[in-house]
């Protein structure tokens, strides 16, 4: 969202120092910055708004040493003067505490100020406040108001959200055709979320027809871009042949790109992959560094499977202390099929001391769940 205010940005009234605007300009275009800032100090010092601004941006850091303190500095001049984008840019500056103490009040009425000069990127960072809650009521109503604006400016991320407000009836009444048309503006422009949200309307057929291939098609957009969501969703589709001819390579594949972003549930699924040598040689280390990278996570399903290679020593030495130890991670978060295990080896005595009592909880916990 960075950049630099163009001259034509602003109605040129000034006189006196708009030379020194125009050469810092004329310096930061040719990358001679120590000499952009000087002309740009001496247009701010005068009271160029424009000037102040560009300033404040290169105080960020990218161009010259960062000073955030001075960043907002110039930025509350700018401000001061009605310039959006230094509204703008001083709400970023005290949401985040950067060079000033934090204050989430003062970051909304900045970026009211300049939402109300029809600014979408503010207008978009009012919807995000209001409808997940950041540090003030959460208000659907308001978060919806403000999307819509940005919406109309056409920014991607508000049309995707407002079709997530319409997918969970979130300040509207639920209406999965009406996220559909969102999340389809939002596709359109390149939005790699809206790509993922689109391409999972068509899978599951929820306000719009069920078609595999359209969600195939949404999800390779997201995915080459990189989203990991997206890979892991065409990794699935692969694997159990959904909308395509199965294909364990092409499953390994998207399965990987996403494992190596961090996704759990991409991570244990590669794992069982290599756990049961389904499109790959069977490998037990591998399947098991993968299963401890999604139960660090806190995926369930990857620590019960980390309990069971440990209490039977599949391809790892058997460690009764680590198979209780991930049992009962998963346990703490509700995993039926870890409270059976469990409960099982209380029953039988396996890795720890017989305990009826115990065994007979966790079996009704298990079977409460089906």
């Amino acid at each position: 969202m960075r950049k630099i205010l163009a001259a034509i940005m602003l109605m040129t009234t000034f006189t006196v120092w708009a030379g020194d605007y125009e050469d810092g300009m004329a310096a930061y275009d040719r990358k001679d910055y120590a000499t952009a800032v000087a002309k740009f100090t001496s247009a701010a010092e005068q009271g160029d708004a424009r000037a102040q601004y560009n300033l404040g941006q290169m105080y960020l850091g990218q161009e010259i040493s960062q000073d955030y303190a001075l960043a907002a500095y110039w930025y509350n001049l700018a401000a001061k003067q009605g310039l959006a984008e230094a509204q703008y840019s001083l709400g970023v500056i005290y949401l985040n505490g950067f060079g000033v103490a934090q204050n989430y009040a003062e970051a909304v009425r900045l970026f009211k100020l300049a939402a109300n000069q029809g600014l979408a990127s503010a207008q978009y960072n009012l919807g995000h406040l209001y409808q997940n809650g950041v540090n003030i009521k959460q208000n659907y109503s308001e978060a919806m108001n403000w999307y819509r604006l940005a919406a109309a400016n056409g920014v991607a991320l508000a049309q995707n959200n407002i079709g997530t407000m319409h997918q969970l009836g979130q300040g509207v009444k639920q209406n999965y055709s009406a996220a559909v048309h969102w999340f389809n503006l939002a596709a359109t422009q390149g939005l790699s979320l809206g790509q993922l949200n689109l391409g999972y309307m068509y899978q599951i057929g929820t306000g719009v027809t069920k078609d595999y291939s359209k969600a195939l098609s949404w999800y390779k957009l997201a995915a080459d871009q990189g989203l990991a969501a997206a890979q892991y969703n065409l990794g699935y589709m692969y694997q159990m042949g959904t909308g395509v001819a199965q294909d364990y390579a092409q499953a390994m594949r998207w399965y990987k790109l996403a494992a190596e972003q961090g996704l759990d549930r991409a991570q244990y699924n590669l794992g069982l992959m290599y756990q049961m040598g389904v499109g790959v040689k069977k490998n037990s280390s591998e399947a098991i560094r993968l299963f401890k990278l999604a139960a660090d996570q806190g995926l369930a399903d990857a620590q019960s499977n980390l309990g069971l290679i440990f209490a039977e020593g599949e391809g790892v030495e058997k460690k009764c202390s680590e198979s209780l130890y991930w049992y009962k991670m998963a346990i703490k978060q509700g995993l039926p099929l870890a409270q059976y295990n469990l409960a099982f080896m209380y029953d039988e005595g396996i890795c720890t001391k017989r305990d009826i009592t115990e065994a007979l909880r966790l079996y009704k916990l298990a079977a409460e769940q089906g």
